[in-house]
C-alpha cells in the first residue's frame, strides 16, 4: 500500500514539471514576441569645458544713507506748508509751520514776568549793598529769576516744535498734508531721503564669509534698470551671525548721482571670486537631482550584434544613467565637478521618458536656453 502512494505522488510531481515547464516556455514565447520599446527622441548636448569666473551672489535690499518720516512732537492746526511734493531741500530749511498764537502769548507773558524778576533783583542787590534786606531775599530774588528764565525756555521749545524743519537735506516725498489740516503726534506727515549715495543691504552665508572683506568692490543691477551695473563697495559686515538662518548681514555703499535708484528697491548684489576657472558645463536642464544624488543620461552607440545601424555605420544610441557631482551655477548653466568626461553627448531634454540602455533619437531642433547671462525671451 504504502509503494502504490509514492508511486502516485511521484507521478504527480511530475505532472506538476510538466506543466510548469510547459507555461515556462509559454510565458517566454510571449516575452519574446512582444514589440519592443521604440526609440524616444530627446534633445542632447556635449559636455564642453568653459571659462567660468566664480561669483559670490546674493539678493538685496536698497536703503537711503539717511531717510525719515517727518513728524511732529506734538498736535496742532497747519498753517502754511513750505515746500511742493518732491522738492530738494537742504538741512534747516521750514517744511510746516503749525499755528503758536496762544502758544506766543504764553511766551511773552512768561518772559515778561521773567523781565519784572531781573528788575527786582537788581533793586535788592542796591538795596543789599545799603543792609537794608537780609542775603535770604536777596537769594530768593536769584532763584526766581532762574525759575522764570526756565520757564521762558521751556515755553520757547514749544513754540519752536510748532515749526517743523528738513532734519537734513535730501529730497522730499508726497506730502497728503494741507494748511487748516489738524495733526496729531507721530502722524507721518513727508518722507524725506537723501539718496546721492544708497546703501544695498545683504546676506550671505556664513561659509562663504572668508571671501568677504570691506572695501570689496562688487556690482549691483536693478530688475528697473536691465543691464545696467552699478559699482559699489563693501562698508559694513554684521559682527554677529543670525542664529536661525546662519547668514551674516552686509552692507555696500552705492553712488547714485543720477537718483535711478531708490530706497526700497530689489537689488541682485554679485561680487568676482579670484581670477577665472574652467569648468566642465552643461545646460541646467540637463540635471535630474534626487534626494540620492544628481543624475545625467549620456549617450552611447549599442554594442548588441543585432542593433539596426544607419548609412555611416553608426550604430543605434542607447541612453546610460550616470551619477554627477554639481557645482556653482551661472544663468542657465551649471558647473559638472565629477561623473562626467569632456566631449560626452549629454540629453538635456527628454530625460522623464528615459531609463537605462533606452534607444534613442536625438532631435535638437529646439533646444534648452544654455545661456551663461540669460534675457527675458518674451517683450
Amino acid at each position: 500500500m504504502t509503494k502504490r502512494m509514492l508511486i502516485m505522488v511521484g507521478c504527480v510531481v511530475v505532472l506538476i514539471a510538466v506543466l510548469a515547464f510547459g507555461k515556462y516556455l509559454q510565458i517566454k514565447a510571449l516575452i519574446a514576441s512582444s514589440p519592443k520599446p521604440g526609440a524616444q527622441t530627446v534633445t542632447a548636448a556635449k559636455a564642453e569645458t568653459l571659462a567660468w569666473q566664480p561669483q559670490l551672489t546674493s539678493v538685496g535690499t536698497l536703503a537711503p544713507v539717511r531717510g525719515v518720516d517727518v513728524t511732529s512732537e506734538i498736535s496742532g492746526l497747519v498753517r502754511t506748508v513750505k515746500f511742493k511734493s518732491g522738492d530738494d531741500v537742504k538741512a534747516g530749511e521750514v517744511l510746516f509751520e503749525m499755528n503758536a498764537d496762544a502758544d506766543l502769548a504764553q511766551l511773552h507773558a512768561l518772559q515778561a514776568a521773567a523781565d519784572l524778576s531781573g528788575t527786582v533783583l537788581a533793586r535788592d542787590k542796591q538795596q543789599f549793598a545799603a543792609e537794608a534786606i537780609s542775603q535770604a531775599q536777596l537769594d530768593n530774588d536769584v532763584a526766581d529769576l532762574k525759575s522764570r528764565k526756565a520757564l521762558v525756555a521751556q515755553q520757547q521749545a514749544l513754540v519752536d516744535k510748532k515749526t517743523l524743519r528738513a532734519p537734513f537735506a535730501g529730497k522730499l516725498g508726497i506730502t497728503t498734508i494741507n494748511p487748516g489740516q489738524y495733526v496729531n503726534p507721530g502722524d507721518k506727515l513727508v518722507t524725506l531721503q537723501t539718496i546721492d549715495t544708497v546703501y544695498v543691504d545683504f546676506f550671505i552665508p556664513q561659509k562663504q564669509l572668508a571671501q568677504l572683506s570691506v572695501g570689496q568692490k562688487l556690482s549691483v543691477t536693478a530688475d528697473a534698470f536691465p543691464g545696467v551695473a552699478f559699482a559699489a563697495k563693501v562698508t559694513s559686515i554684521s559682527p554677529k551671525i543670525d542664529a536661525a538662518t546662519r547668514n551674516v548681514q552686509v552692507e555696500a555703499t552705492v553712488p547714485n548721482p543720477k537718483r535711478q535708484l531708490l530706497p526700497g528697491m530689489f537689488a541682485n548684489v554679485s561680487l568676482d571670486q579670484g581670477g577665472q576657472k574652467r569648468f566642465l558645463t552643461l545646460p541646467q536642464t540637463a540635471i535630474t537631482y534626487n534626494p540620492y544624488g544628481s543624475t545625467v543620461f549620456v549617450l552611447n552607440e549599442s554594442t548588441a550584434k543585432d542593433a539596426p545601424r544607419d548609412a555611416q555605420g553608426h550604430g543605434q544610441l542607447i541612453a546610460q544613467q550616470l551619477f554627477v557631482t554639481t557645482g556653482a551655477t551661472r544663468g542657465d548653466q551649471v558647473a559638472v565637478l565629477t561623473g562626467l568626461k569632456e566631449g560626452q553627448m549629454v540629453v538635456t531634454s527628454g530625460q522623464l521618458k528615459l531609463k537605462n540602455n533606452t534607444p534613442v533619437i536625438v532631435d535638437n531642433k529646439v533646444q534648452p536656453q544654455n545661456s551663461p547671462n540669460p534675457t527675458p525671451q518674451e517683450h
